[in-house]
């Protein structure tokens, strides 16, 4: 793999050279930085002269990234707004000298925390609580999805992705999901497995797949829609 860099009507393009077969335009978050994930054989020209011509779509998603809601940085004390599946709770902390734990009480979230734990330490165990209610929550939504559409994950990860809700090897058959999933509604959850495992059917977003989401979701945009206009969690972005 490697890595070039171009400037298209004065906004650079990182191009990533990979064994692939198609070109991939891609804007990220938050500030809405634009890559191209091209086959090895692609001329860099011929990037360039496909970049000008979404030129109008590119600064279209930069914009609406740039707009977007954000929730400010997460500092763990008391009547700090948190969301479970898209309901928002009011966090309170309790210090006391046990085992850390989280619990959702009525409309708060309760965090069990020992005395001097700091806002990394607060951070790191309402991390997990989420992972390990995601990952709950997914195991029976995958196993109906792998029985509709007769395939097979062979493993799930869940983890903090800081440009995607999912994403899907479909070399591997691994499907990872981002944690964040725990914050939004249920129908958000289930668009993201069915469209990763649709990718086990058909790997790019050609008219094929989009075929096949209208026929087993035909609720997807309007989802897909809801996830994208909901506050994006408060991430320190590196790049």
């Amino acid at each position: 793999m490697s890595t070039k860099q171009i400037d298209v009507g004065g906004i650079p393009v990182e191009v990533v050279f990979k064994k692939i077969k198609n070109i991939h335009l891609s804007v990220h978050p938050p500030t809405g930085r634009v890559r191209i994930s091209a086959p090895t054989w692609v001329k860099l020209e011929t990037l360039r002269i496909y970049a000008v011509s979404k030129i109008d779509w590119i600064k279209k998603h930069q914009r609406k990234l740039q707009a977007q809601e954000r929730e400010t940085r997460r500092e763990y004390i008391d009547r700090e707004s948190h969301f479970v599946w898209g309901r928002r709770y009011l966090l309170k902390v309790l210090e006391a000298d046990q085992a850390p734990a989280v619990e959702l009480l009525h409309n708060q979230m309760v965090l069990t925390i020992r005395p001097e734990s700091g806002t990394k330490k607060r951070d790191a165990v309402v991390f997990a609580w989420y992972r390990e209610v995601l990952k709950s929550a997914m195991a029976p939504v995958i196993t109906q999805w792998e029985r509709a559409l007769g395939i097979k994950v062979n493993q799930i990860f869940i983890r903090r992705m800081k440009t995607r809700w999912g994403s899907c090897n479909t070399r591997t058959r691994n499907i990872h999901l981002n944690s964040e999933l725990a914050r939004k509604s249920p129908e958000c959850l289930e668009y993201v497995i069915v469209h990763e495992l649709m990718h086990l059917i058909e790997p790019s977003h050609n008219a094929r797949f989009i075929s096949l989401m209208d026929k087993h979701l035909p609720q997807w945009r309007h989802i897909r829609d809801e996830l994208n206009r909901a506050p994006l969690g408060h991430v320190e972005w590196e790049y």
